[in-house]
Parts: C-alpha cells; structure tokens; sequence
C-alpha cells in the first residue's frame, strides 16, 4: 500500500503539470499556511509529507520531506520518529498528513521533542461541513471513519519505523472542531481553527479528475469561497489548525 501511494505522488506531480488552476489553488492553501508561520527564527521551518513538494513555490526555505525518497524533496522523514534534534524546529507543517496518522498521539509526543519552546504545529486537513462530508464520502477512496475509535498511542508492537498504510479523513475534525479526546493535548496551546471552503479545489479536479472551471475565474471563484466560508458547518471541505508546544 505505501508504494503504492508513492506511486500516486509522482501521478500527481504529472497532474501538476498541466493543471494551472490546481497549481493556483494550492498556492492560496500554502499562503494561508504561511501567514500563521514564525518568522524571524534560526529554527527550521520543516514539512512532513510534502509529496511533490509543491510549498517551495510559497515558503522557499521550508524543508520538505515524505515517507519516500524523491529527488525534489529534502530529506526523508517519518512523523514517528523524526531525524531533528530536540527543539531544532521553528515550524513543522502537517499538509494531508494528520488523517494518515493512526497513533496521532505517538506523533506528536514526537513533533513536540523537536520543536523550539512556542514553536508551531500547523495541521491542513479535509474539513467535515456537510458539503466535505458527501464530496469525501463519495468521491475519494479513503474512509472517511467518523465512528472509528482512536487508539491515541501506538502499542508496543507497532513499528513506528515502517508504519502500516492508514486513512481517516475525519480524524482532525472530530478533535479540533467536535473536540473528541481534546484531553491528550496536553503540551499543545490551541491557537487557531479555521474551517475552510473551497469550491475551487474541487472545480479544479484535484490531481485525478478534470479541471471543470476556467483558470480565468478563479478569482470569482475564491470570492465565493470566502462567503461560502461563513457557514462552516454546510460548506467546511477544508481545515485549518494552528498548535503552540506549550512550557512543559
């Protein structure tokens, strides 16, 4: 299953290609996640699960990193058991990442060993308005799961080194915006959540259907989103969450 989806990163790295408006929209993605980045900092800004590393084009000094090595990433990292030093990292962004995440609190026992005392988790996520649900339950091959238990730490049979292939796409919304087990943040400061429309990603096609909408009308589009984005619990197909590592 794992090369499996490293299979698919270099089918999306094809669809990059020739999409503009895909290209377009994840560009607006990768700003917003900018926006909430420290700056001024000698810590890293660091990317797990960057695929084809698309983020570069926005914040040129983030590290990208995947499970996988490819020749347009920096480094290979596992959110198990990440390579940095303890407090090395400024930011560490999780795009896609989190719903892939079984033992999300084994990861981020981890993610807080390496960042900096205040440094930053940003986590990008599929949001679970009414609009996210159907698109995501009828329209991509991952489970959604909202029912599923989450087993917060891995046994100790797991092998965080070569983690087994996993998806819910609903874990982040059940934590940070229905505050399912928001007990086992402790360590973390909630600083932002933000859910998100966007029509646009889904007129675009994504990386596996054709692009329905014409470049030009993006920005008509992205106008929308942002109206649409006032009723979060209907249109919500995206997530934003910042988290501060708190003092110990």
């Amino acid at each position: 299953m794992k090369e499996q989806h490293n299979l698919e990163i270099h089918r999306n790295r094809e669809a990059w290609q020739r999409k503009p408006l895909l290209r377009q929209v994840y560009q607006d993605f990768h700003r917003l996640i900018a926006a909430h980045l420290i700056r001024g900092s000698s810590g890293l800004t660091v990317e797990l699960g960057s695929g084809i590393g698309s983020i570069k084009q926005t914040v040129p000094e983030c590290l990208t990193s995947d499970l996988f090595p490819n020749p347009w990433l920096d480094r290979q990292e596992n959110a198990y058991r990440l390579s940095f030093a303890d407090g090395e990292v400024t930011n560490l962004i999780l795009f896609d990442v989190w719903h892939h995440l079984e033992h999300p609190g084994t990861a981020l026992a981890e993610c807080r060993r390496v960042l900096a005392p205040q440094g930053r988790l940003i986590v990008f996520e599929p949001g679970m308005g009414l609009l996210g649900r159907l698109v995501y339950s009828l329209g991509h091959p991952e489970p959604v799961a909202f029912h599923q238990p989450v087993e917060w730490f891995a046994p100790p049979d797991f092998n965080v080194a070569d983690p087994p292939y996993f998806a819910a796409q609903s874990r982040a919304h059940r934590l940070f915006v229905r505050g399912e087990q928001r007990e086992e943040l402790a360590g973390w400061r909630v600083l932002k959540v933000v859910p998100l429309a966007s029509l646009a990603y889904f007129l675009s096609g994504g990386f596996s259907k054709p692009q329905m909408c014409p470049t030009v009308l993006h920005p008509c589009v992205r106008l929308l989103d942002s109206l649409l984005a006032r009723l979060p619990s209907l249109f919500a197909v995206r997530l934003l969450v910042v988290l501060e590592k708190s003092a110990d």
